[in-house]
């Protein structure tokens, strides 16, 4: 019953972790907010989402410009009235070796990974505080801990994602009761890996088919268990890892 009616923006809805997120929220009685770029990935979760009796908006959107994440929340509020929580999910993963200087990759990744998450809780933040209570959910990544070939960038980018979680941990909850929650999973079976452009990092990975990686549903889950807590309990990290990898 904890979920019974929140209304939770979820970005990078329209596939892997957002999407099977939207899945598992609305089940358990969420509104869900779904926001990305592609509009016929998203209306099609929605109306599977309507389909099982569930509660779901679609507001398109680039994470990376702050008026469009501003949009996103003044459609929900429009829409439900309020804004409860926010899964800061969109990311990228085109790994490459730095001395390659692929360089509009770093920045897109930046842009994405980092400055996306900043504009997320830019935008909803008003409103949490104003509701004196909330959940921000952060997607980091167990690269946050431990860099690996090609990585150099990324791991970066979630570093700096869950430090900023942490920030945001202090700052927030004990003022606002606003709990703050860092997702970092390992391998997970998702687009990610499609965004890699470094031929000698695509082949090195192709090591890597035959492990048995995380599903999207496994961190969905993951965010649920984060999010259901009753409010005196902040999750502060939750580090998921497939069972084979090292």
């Amino acid at each position: 019953m904890k979920m019974k009616n929140k209304v939770v923006i979820i970005t990078g809805a329209s596939s892997g972790i957002g999407e099977a997120t939207a899945l598992k929220l609305s089940k358990n009685g969420a509104k869900v907010v779904l926001t990305a770029r592609r509009e016929e990935k998203l209306k099609a979760l929605r109306d599977k989402i309507k389909s099982n009796g569930g509660d779901a908006l679609v507001v398109t959107g680039d994470v990376t410009k702050p008026d469009d994440f501003k949009n996103v929340v003044d459609q929900s509020i429009n829409t439900y009235g309020t804004v409860n929580a926010l899964v800061n999910n969109a990311g990228l993963m085109p790994l490459s070796y730095v001395a390659k200087l692929k360089t509009d990759e770093w920045n897109t990744m930046v842009d994405v990974n980092i400055k996306g998450v900043l504009n997320g809780v830019a935008a909803v933040l008003p409103t949490l505080i104003k509701n004196n209570g909330g959940h921000i959910i952060n997607i980091s990544s167990t690269a946050a801990y431990k860099y690996f070939p090609g990585g150099a960038v990324y791991c970066a980018t979630k570093a700096a994602v869950k430090m900023f979680s942490e920030g945001l941990r202090q700052e927030l909850a004990p003022e606002h009761n606003i709990n703050i929650t860092s997702i970092e999973p390992g391998a997970v079976d998702t687009e990610l890996l499609h965004t890699i452009t470094d031929e000698d990092i695509k082949e090195q990975l192709s090591g890597m088919k035959e492990m048995t990686r995380l599903e999207a549903e496994d961190i969905a889950e993951a965010i649920y268990y984060a999010i259901s807590q009753p409010d005196r309990v902040n999750i502060n990290d939750v580090y998921i890892m497939p069972t084979e990898q090292q």
